[in-house]
């Protein structure tokens, strides 16, 4: 038997706010530095070296990647951000999944409505896309509601492990 392995890498869409945050603080710092050194300003170089390390630490951020790594029912999740630096977000067993279907769908209802659970966005978060499914996991009585861009491969080896808990509608 073979085993399925499948990578799906999904570049979420930046929103305009996150690029002229970016812009913004590159700017200060600038000008913090560059103020520090022509005033020679002990204040204005520590805050500007300040402002530097947590471009440095928070930016990148800003521009994230996710990659869906589907072996034989097990879905992991990683961020990658600016293309640099890769996270584990998440990894989710088959065997615990109650339902899966279109994130528009009506049979997502009763989970989505429940109070305190969170939702997860693992999509590239464009409109256009109509591949967005959502993912109710139950583990020790906890549910983790995800929304992830699969392929027809994906969807259809989950079907094939779980046939009761795939919603087409």
């Amino acid at each position: 038997m073979s085993d399925l392995y499948q990578e799906i890498l999904i570049s979420r869409a930046t929103p305009f706010i996150n690029k002229v945050a970016k812009i913004a603080a590159y700017v200060v710092t600038a000008l913090f530095l560059f103020a520090g050194f022509m005033f020679l300003n002990i204040f204005l170089l520590i805050a500007g070296a300040a402002m530097a390390v947590c471009c440095y630490i928070f930016l990148p951020r800003l521009d994230v990647e996710y990659e869906y790594l589907y072996v034989n029912g097990e879905l992991d999740i990683d961020a990658i951000y600016s293309k640099q630096k890769r996270k584990r977000i998440a990894g989710y067993d088959m065997a615990e999944l109650e339902i899966l279907a279109p994130s528009t769908s009506h049979a997502l209802d009763s989970y989505l409505n429940q109070g305190g659970v969170k939702v997860r966005d693992f999509t590239s978060r464009d409109p256009q896309v109509k591949n967005n499914y959502t993912l109710v996991f139950s583990k020790e009585g906890k549910r983790d509601i995800i929304k992830v861009e699969l392929n027809d491969i994906i969807l259809g080896d989950i079907r094939r492990i779980a046939p009761r808990k795939v919603n087409a509608f």
